[in-house]
């Protein structure tokens, strides 16, 4: 088993957007709207992009999962 056939970069850049989004919508959530600047207008910044990272998050580590699966199951390529 080589090393660099069981990196993938998926899974950590999918488990940092998956937290850093988390973090991001509740802080938007808790946020409150006197804070927010006038171009904020339709809703709060951080939350909104909050949840777009954590979809992204998601997203990533969704599409890495057949690939562990392969790599557990020996079938790579």
């Amino acid at each position: 088993m080589n090393a660099t056939n069981d990196l993938d970069v998926r899974v950590p850049i999918g488990a940092l957007f998956t937290l850093l989004g988390f973090l991001l919508t509740v802080y938007g959530f808790t946020e409150p709207t006197t804070a927010a600047p006038a171009f904020t207008r339709h809703g709060q910044i951080n939350m909104w992009w909050g949840l777009v990272m954590l979809a992204f998050g998601v997203f990533m580590l969704l599409v890495s999962r057949p690939a562990r699966a392969r790599a557990v199951n020996g079938k790579r390529g």
